[in-house]
């Protein structure tokens, strides 16, 4: 049996590489850790340092359109409405505003200067794994 363990890389498209490593750099951060010069760019973000890569849309495995399709990814953050301005301040476009979907629940979304929708989420689930996955929560189960 095959069980899905947890996402490896979240991969999005641009058609101006250059641009979006400039804004993605902006809004990480930081500067790519792997570069393949006109193809692909890739950060290592967050927590768990999950991978996000841009992929030249030139090779993508299907039509990007530069419209918002597809699946929403959601990254975790403390203040959902907080990052969701950042995002608008940094060029982004409104997607989804911040929505409560529960007691410490908030998605919000916007679509990236290159058509793609990022998510973000205030998500109590995140912040209780977090903790469990914390060297002082490890040590307390270990005693």
């Amino acid at each position: 049996m095959t069980t899905l363990r947890g996402f490896t890389t979240v991969t999005f498209f641009a058609d101006d590489l250059d641009a979006a490593r400039a804004w993605y750099t902006s809004v990480f951060e930081q500067e790519p850790y792997f570069v393949r010069d006109g193809a692909y760019l890739e950060w290592r973000v967050g927590d768990h340092q999950h991978e996000f890569g841009l992929l030249n849309s030139a090779y993508a495995p299907h039509r990007h359109t530069g419209e918002a399709t597809g699946a929403i990814i959601y990254w975790a953050v403390d203040d959902a409405e907080a990052a969701y301005q950042r995002l608008l301040g940094l060029g982004a476009t409104p997607h989804d505003k911040p929505v409560e979907r529960g007691p410490g629940y908030v998605t919000a979304s916007v679509l990236d200067p290159f058509g793609n929708i990022l998510g973000v989420m205030r998500n109590q689930h995140y912040d209780d794994v977090l903790a469990l996955s914390s060297p002082e929560r490890q040590d307390q189960r270990g005693r």
